[in-house]
């Protein structure tokens, strides 16, 4: 085989990341989105995916085209839209953390499971409207640690049975809509309280505890078909005392292809993560990952060295092609299952995203939300001159806090004037471990607290390193908490909910979009007394 089509046959194998915007400038995160003169670049070269993020629905529809004009082969794209497209694509559905049905399922196991499923149908089709085969979805972690920074709500349970029920649902509904869905993190990210994308967790577990807790959610998703399995950037001793589960061959070859039977693809998770890269360069990471049994390589560090010590290793003997036909044919037949997406008219194309949300899958977004709220006491009292006090992760580009959102327009209607506080605002803290909040820094008069919490990739935190329980006896102990909202986290919320007399205003949401926050203040009776926007449905 000629080296020119050794190299295109390898670069299939490669998924790159972009942005979902069409232009250099509006790339959200360049250190990793690659321009789109190397996309197309590469894409020509013969890579074989990318990763989106970012843009509205229409943009990401013309995106897709656009990718797929660049290169010759059909591509796999794909997006982390595991809440629902609107997540990562402004004007789809954006629904709901998966755990708010896992805790359901508690209740209504049936109804959760139902819901599970038109969460995966509603999340395939949209995607497929949009140009995405493939989406990279159900999280099959247990969260079971409820100090995990980086699954927390992501999961869809905190037990196994739970997990597992409702993942193998989400995948029947999503690739009943013709796209490709994804179970991770394997084998199993819930029980760490360190983030991948920082550090490498380690897993302490015996082989007898991961068959017991981490892995029969993914039997269950691999039961239900899913079309591909993502690794974990994770330590397990009892599998593996040298190299972490993405390039490990215990893991992914032994244990994932002969005990677990999985024939479908195998993916890594993304190769730039500090997990990796502060070990293993750009090439031997990608090598390594391959020969461990993974068939696609997403975001390796460093494309071009990626795609060069893949082929230095076919050329030694270090991989076999035989090994590279495998993963290709896997490849193929994951394409297969989704039905080709023919040039459409720009009527087609109008057509599709005036129809993107449907009747419903908005009231699929509305049931979850209202089935998820949890609340408590009676309504916010107007307040003369009072302080809207929120805590968010960051208040840059962020989708949660639009400056239409109605935790921001509602408290203010009624005297309550925003404070916000990130990583990046001056310090709130006093020092004082018994009344941690610096009061005198924020002024005279009743404090609305709203908490937008929950474990995410990069925080290395899920809020509980933040002394809220503290900041809530001391709001208390001067007569000045007016009312109580979190959004996100269920732990932070079950904390801090005991600590309040039963007639104190408060409210809970797992979600912490602009529409969670509409249905929390309202529950708090703060109802929206103008029109609203910022956000759709």
């Amino acid at each position: 085989m000629m080296s020119s089509d050794r190299r295109r046959q390898l670069a299939q194998l490669l998924v790159v990341r972009g942005s979902g915007h069409s232009r250099d400038g509006q790339r959200r995160y360049p250190r990793w989105e690659l321009t789109n003169t190397e996309l197309k670049r590469l894409l020509e070269q013969g890579v074989g995916g990318v990763i989106l993020l970012g843009g509205s629905a229409e943009e990401l529809r013309l995106r897709c085209a656009q990718l797929q004009a660049w290169a010759d082969q059909p591509l796999l794209l794909c997006a982390d839209v595991e809440e629902g497209v609107g997540q990562r694509f402004e004007g789809a559905s954006w629904l709901v953390p998966p755990l708010a049905i896992g805790r359901l399922h508690q209740r209504d196991p049936e109804l959760a499971k139902q819901l599970a499923e038109r969460y995966g149908r509603c999340t395939g089709r949209q995607a497929r409207l949009l140009g995405l085969n493939w989406v990279l979805g159900p999280v099959c972690d247990v969260n079971n640690n409820p100090a995990n920074p980086v699954i927390n709500v992501r999961a869809w349970g905190e037990n196994p049975a739970t997990a597992g029920c409702l993942a193998a649902a989400f995948v029947r509904g999503c690739q009943a809509e013709g796209v490709l869905a994804c179970a991770k993190h394997f084998p199993g990210h819930g029980d760490t309280s360190t983030d991948s994308h920082l550090e490498l967790p380690l897993i302490p577990h015996s082989r007898e505890r991961l068959e017991a807790v981490e892995l029969p959610p993914f039997r269950q998703a691999i039961a239900a078909g899913v079309a591909s399995v993502m690794t974990a950037h994770l330590q397990l001793p009892a599998l593996d005392q040298q190299r972490p589960a993405t390039l490990s061959a215990a893991v992914l070859t032994d244990l994932l292809r002969r005990d677990l039977g999985f024939g479908g693809l195998v993916v890594t998770d993304a190769l730039v993560m500090e997990a990796i890269t502060r070990q293993y360069g750009a090439a031997e990471a990608a090598v390594l990952a391959f020969e461990a049994g993974a068939d696609l390589i997403l975001m390796p560090a460093d494309a071009d060295a990626a795609l060069r010590g893949m082929e230095q290793a076919v050329d030694s003997g270090r991989i076999s092609q035989a090994r590279v036909e495998q993963s290709l044919a896997r490849r193929a037949a994951g394409l297969q299952r989704c039905p080709a997406n023919p040039d459409a008219s720009l009527d087609q194309v109008l057509d599709a995203l005036g129809s993107l949300v449907e009747p419903n899958e908005r009231q699929l977004g509305t049931a979850l939300l209202t089935l998820s709220l949890e609340h408590q006491g009676g309504q916010v009292l107007p307040a003369g001159s009072g302080i809207n006090l929120i805590r968010l992760d960051t208040q840059l580009n962020t989708p949660q806090l639009p400056a239409m959102a109605p935790a921001l327009l509602r408290p203010a209607t009624v005297g309550y004037q925003a404070r916000l506080i990130d990583r990046r605002s001056p310090s709130p803290w006093s020092g004082d471990s018994q009344a941690p909040l610096a009061l005198e820094q924020l002024g005279e008069g009743p404090v609305l607290l709203q908490l937008l919490v929950r474990g995410n990739p990069f925080r290395g935190s899920a809020g509980g390193d933040e002394p809220w329980p503290q900041v809530v006896r001391q709001l208390l102990a001067a007569g000045r908490l007016a009312g109580l909202a979190v959004y996100g986290s269920p732990y932070l919320w079950e904390q801090l909910r005991d600590l309040l007399p039963p007639e104190l205003p408060a409210a809970y949401s797992p979600g912490q979009m602009p529409q969670a926050q509409a249905v929390v203040l309202d529950a708090l009776g703060l109802a929206a007394d103008a029109l609203e926007g910022g956000f759709t449905d």
